[in-house]
């Protein structure tokens, strides 16, 4: 099942979205999949698509950012649900590259050529394509302040760094890849200075925004806190 699709025809203003936005491993990943499948909804991974933007960066060599912004404008990619897992495959050129791209090293560049505004403007009408019926989860950094300003229903799920450092952690151990716990720590910090501090679409809180903290709440906890949000929209 094909989550979304890149044509412009499928843009449609009636379409209701829910974005939810956050710093990395505060939990919007899992539920937005949650929220995805609870309603039968279109998601958008937006962080996948800045880690397949530095992947393919990495992988050509190419290091001038109007190089790759280029990249990103011309990325064949699609997005499908495993019916063995359930979990959303990342498809590069026809070949799928889910477990290349969630490496930290891939995070880390993702996190650099997000900060390059010639790749968010290449990315923006690839974002908002996804928004087909019945609706869109959005997940992201900037889903309710720029891509989607105008969505009923605005999330921002945040967390300590020291819980978001163990979630990753423990992530990634469960699927095989060796981690450290305190690199993992001082990778996200880097990454949340540079997700605030960049002066293209900063990580920042929707004034509209209903803001979580996670820390301390269970992801079915979290879950039916945005279903009750968004109870009138769906």
């Amino acid at each position: 099942m094909i989550e979304a699709t890149n044509s412009e025809n499928s843009v449609t203003g009636n379409v209701p979205v829910i974005t939810v936005d956050g710093p990395s491993g505060s939990g919007k990943g899992t539920l937005c999949q949650k929220l995805a499948d609870r309603l039968g909804w279109a998601l958008l991974d937006s962080g996948a698509l800045y880690r397949l933007v530095g992947y393919v960066a990495n992988k050509k060599g190419i290091t001038d950012q109007a190089g790759i912004a280029e990249q990103a404008l011309n990325l064949d990619i699609e997005f499908i649900n495993d019916p063995a897992t359930g979990e959303l495959l990342s498809i590069l050129e026809g070949q799928d590259v889910t477990r290349d791209i969630r490496t930290e090293t891939c995070g880390d560049l993702a996190s650099r050529v997000a900060a390059i505004p010639e790749v968010r403007a290449a990315l923006l009408k690839r974002q908002r394509a996804f928004r087909v019926t019945p609706g869109l989860i959005a997940d992201g950094r900037d889903m309710g302040t720029v891509v989607f300003p105008a969505a009923p229903v605005k999330i921002f799920l945040e967390a300590t760094a020291e819980e978001r450092a163990k979630r990753r952690y423990n992530q990634l151990k469960e699927k095989g890849f060796d981690a450290s716990l305190a690199k993992i720590f001082d990778e996200i910090s880097e990454r949340d200075e540079r997700d605030l501090k960049r002066s293209s679409s900063p990580l920042a809180i929707a004034a509209d925004a209903l803001v979580i903290d996670s820390s301390k709440l269970s992801i079915d906890e979290v879950f039916e806190r945005v279903l009750k949000a968004a109870s009138q929209f769906i």
